[in-house]
């Protein structure tokens, strides 16, 4: 178990390098989803969600 978890630490990235890719990627993310194509496919994938629900 303790090699696993040497494992595991080996790849924490840390915060910083997280929030900066965050900051790259969100506004491209937002971009896509405010035009038609992501508008259209969120729409999509909210009618899936719901037939998936609808099963369960």
């Amino acid at each position: 178990m303790a090699e696993k978890e040497k494992d595991n630490e080996a790849w924490e990235i840390p915060d910083h390098v997280i929030h900066t890719l965050a900051r790259c990627l969100l506004p491209e993310i937002q971009n896509y989803f405010e035009s038609e194509e992501g508008k259209k496919e969120f729409e999509e994938w909210k009618k899936r969600q719901n037939r998936l629900l609808k099963w369960r």
